[in-house]
């Protein structure tokens, strides 16, 4: 089953212009150097998947006239992937259907926290309706069309009422591969990344386990982050990227989650193989 990613950000935690610096990278006129935190909307088996939720969530939205989500997909806890899950309520309106999110338990707990609101009862009215969904790191799930979730009715100072979805014929699930990684080379911090039929998406990571390259055969693409070309604690190096890349064998490669400390986009892309890219906010690969 082939996939369609379209790199919603492609930028490191601050994004690309960093606020206040004026180094060239940062004042580049190039389109392509206009880095929104790292996400990416999959179109996978009839279903629309969103790959993080970053502090840029909306503006991403607005720019690619998302209308519709199946589920979201969180890599792990830092801001820079959940901070903008908030801004979920509007598919709640939208669609008139919880969100459901898939993540570690360990990011469940973190939302819990942070997001307290969405959890509480009694609930608040308005606040966000999401369905949250541990996986376990190391096997497949199957990720659901929302048209299966019940429907929310809105009741002014009440809130949603949940009633049961209308019966009509679904879309099959789709089965994801999480692809076991880590953000610091003590694992320190746990890190999915997600294999969708012919492309994985990998971000945020500079371990990763030989056990995992099994699952990454025979991809027409794959992605992975580097922030600068040296080394770096919880990212992988430019060196560390081109060797992964090289290990999993895809046809296409693609640097994200990339740094004002990496070169523009047009001198970067030169300096890289001939199938290795850096990616850019609104590049499209697959489908």
């Amino acid at each position: 089953m082939k996939a369609k990613l379209t790199f919603l950000g492609t930028g490191t935690s601050q994004g690309v212009p960093m606020i206040g610096c004026q180094c060239p990278v940062c004042r580049s006129a190039d389109p392509r150097d206009k880095r929104l935190r790292a996400s990416a909307l999959v179109e996978y088996g009839g279903l629309t998947i969103l790959v993080d939720c970053g502090p840029d969530f909306r503006t991403q939205m607005l720019r690619q006239d998302v209308r519709h989500l199946d589920a979201v997909l969180l890599t792990h806890n830092h801001k820079d992937h959940t901070g903008g899950l908030d801004d979920l309520r509007s598919f709640n309106l939208l669609e008139a259907k919880p969100v459901n999110i898939y993540c570690e338990a360990y990011v469940k707990r973190s939302l819990e926290r942070e997001y307290s609101y969405a959890f509480a009862e009694p609930r608040y009215p308005g606040a966000p309706e999401w369905h949250v969904h541990v996986i376990d790191p190391d096997k497949p799930f199957l990720v659901h069309s929302n048209a299966g979730e019940e429907t929310l009715v809105w009741e002014s100072g009440f809130g949603y009422r949940h009633e049961a979805a209308a019966r009509e014929p679904l879309p099959d699930p789709v089965e994801i591969v999480p692809i076991h990684c880590w953000h610091h080379k003590e694992k320190v911090l746990s890190v999915l990344g997600y294999r969708f039929g012919n492309i994985a998406y990998i971000t945020d990571i500079n371990q990763i386990g030989e056990e995992q390259f099994e699952k990454l055969r025979g991809l027409d693409a794959v992605t992975v982050n580097c922030v600068k070309i040296s080394t770096h604690y919880s990212h992988f190096s430019l060196q560390e990227a081109l060797e992964f890349f090289e290990r999993v064998g895809a046809k296409e490669s693609y640097i994200t989650h990339l740094s004002h400390q990496l070169p523009a986009h047009e001198e970067f892309a030169r300096m890289l193989p001939p199938h290795v890219h850096p990616a850019y906010d609104g590049l499209v690969i697959g489908g």
